[in-house]
């Protein structure tokens, strides 16, 4: 599905010409694979996929995790941005290591960080080593993610390329749909322990794959490290989600949430004058004059944001409003991922009679269109298979928008920095993530809190209630564990409150999902050019 190639002067690919064009070359369809080519694919197919799956298996986990470890909603948050927060700000740093030391050589130690890593998360004793082996399988992960992209864009000639990402995405695809089945039996048979310990042999195996199909390259142009860009980007994002995060703990105007909010704010602007300055930048900040690029990064945070989050929050709602085990919840989860599974292919047939501009756009909209007919479904306390058509719109989009979106930003950087263009389209995705996970988390609790405060003061006369931290506990999936700890006349009283405030605290944060989704469709159809961006 790698439709699009930009021109500038003599090079195959460039971004003087601002607009997008199609390659001259159409991949014959009856182009197949095997033998060294293919167990290649499969490796950096398999890479993605290991990390898809890892993220879904555990988004089912998280209310057993806050059981077992004894953690709020904060802390659930954590499990998850602990792990996507040094991800999104080592994607492009793993770029360009990958550019400059060898893309089979940062593939292959990035599988074994990630793998050993994945063991350290499952014999965890507590939350705090837990996080920290995410942060440190998050580094793996984004090793092997950049490197494998970028394997990709020089291992298959440009007319092998549509098949070869088509490929890509459809194994991505299946990661969503196995995730929260695999997850929610894992969990409920196994523990959740082993929603990790499943990496382990995965992981081995693409570590073989990886040995005896992928040959070493790098760009013979690649310089020394940005290490100003880097640590600017790595410090200022983190600042920012840190404040985001804990702000649902210690106050939205709080002295610490103020500080770090500022703190990532001057980080980040820092980092865009040194990359204006830097000979051989992490990112090339020029690309983004071009308002097509600008449109597909858009589009990629519009969609992380809006659908990819809802990985990490309908598992939450389906066991927090149903009152559904891991295993029931991640069948419940179907509707939305079922459509991942399928969405690429469609897409790719839709490329051929449609514009990226049209495609993404469409994607979106159906994201705002899923989203809030879910959010009306948990507002309006409706039974679970009108959430579900949501659910099924939401992920159908996401489908459309999965490869698509990566497939825009990729072509936009010229082939020889392959590391720079995956991880730029990577690091956008994971933004979006992080974004998503920190400013939908905080309209989660917020609004459940304010739900609960209210409902609950007029239900119980006992003011002593820490109404903050039994709100957390409850939308962190530990909601018995929370009522547990209050005598039976109060849990009784309550129990109406916590259901309606939990549906209220979703359902905003559905709505919210939906808004930004329509934003996201409105700016890319704006930005991106119909012309020259329809793939053949």
């Amino acid at each position: 599905m790698d439709g699009f190639v930009l021109r500038n002067g003599e090079n195959s690919l460039g971004i003087a010409a601002g607009q997008l064009q199609t390659d001259a070359m159409p991949p014959s369809p009856t182009a197949r694979f095997s033998g060294r080519k293919l167990r290649m694919l499969l490796c950096c197919a398999g890479a993605p996929f290991l990390i898809m799956l890892d993220t879904n298996i555990v988004a089912v986990s998280l209310p057993s995790i806050a059981r077992d470890l004894h953690g709020g909603f904060t802390d659930v948050e954590w499990v998850v941005s602990a792990y996507i927060l040094p991800f999104a700000a080592l994607l492009m740093p793993a770029g360009a290591l990958a550019d400059r030391l060898g893309r089979r050589r940062m593939l292959l130690i990035g599988l074994s960080i990630f793998t050993f890593a994945s063991f350290l998360c499952g014999a965890a004793p507590n939350l705090a080593t837990l996080n920290g082996a995410r942060a440190l399988q998050a580094v793996g992960a984004a090793l092997q993610l950049t490197s494998s992209l970028a394997v990709v864009a020089h291992g298959f000639e440009p007319h092998e390329r549509d098949r070869v990402y088509a490929i890509w995405g459809t194994v991505m695809g299946m990661a969503p749909p196995l995730g929260p089945i695999l997850g929610g039996l894992v969990t409920s048979y196994l523990g959740w322990r082993w929603a990790f310990y499943i990496n382990l042999p995965l992981g081995a195996g693409l570590i073989v794959l990886a040995l005896t199909s992928v040959a070493e390259s790098r760009d013979p142009k690649a310089s020394g490290l940005d290490y100003p860009g880097i640590i600017l980007f790595g410090a200022g994002l983190f600042s920012v989600v840190w404040a985001l995060i804990d702000a649902n703990s210690i106050g939205w105007e709080s002295a610490p949430t103020i500080i770090r909010l500022a703190v990532g704010t001057v980080l980040l602007v820092a980092f865009v004058f040194a990359e204006r300055k830097h000979p051989r930048p992490m990112i090339d900040l020029s690309i983004f004059r071009d308002p097509t690029v600008t449109g597909a990064a858009v589009a990629m945070l519009g969609y992380a944001t809006a659908a990819q989050v809802m990985m990490t929050i309908l598992p939450l709602y389906l066991q927090d409003a149903f009152v559904l085990s891991p295993a029931i919840a991640g069948l419940a989860m179907i509707p939305f991922a079922l459509p991942l599974l399928i969405g690429p292919s469609v897409g790719g047939r839709l490329a051929t009679r449609m514009s990226s501009r049209a495609i993404l756009s469409f994607g979106l909209g159906l994201v705002a269109l899923g989203n809030a007919i879910a959010a009306a479904a948990v507002l309006s306390d409706l039974a679970y298979w009108t959430a579900a058509i949501g659910m099924f719109i939401t992920g159908s989009g996401a489908g459309l928008l999965n490869s698509e979106t990566a497939k825009a930003q990729v072509s936009s950087v010229p082939p020889e920095r392959a590391g720079m263009a995956s991880g730029l389209a990577s690091t956008t995705r994971f933004i979006g993530i992080v974004a998503g996970v920190a400013g939908l988390g905080a309209v989660l609790a917020g609004v459940a809190e304010a739900n609960l405060r209210r409902l609950g003061r007029s239900l119980v006369l006992d003011q002593r209630i820490d109404w903050h931290d039994l709100s957390l506990r409850i939308v962190g999936g530990d909601a018995s564990g929370a009522l547990s700890a209050l005598s039976d006349p109060i849990r009784i009283a309550l129990q109406g409150a916590v259901h309606a405030s939990v549906a209220a605290g979703f359902g905003a944060a559905l709505s919210v999902a939906a808004v930004v989704a329509v934003f996201a469709s409105l700016a890319s159809w704006r930005l991106i050019r119909a012309a020259g961006t329809r793939s053949s």
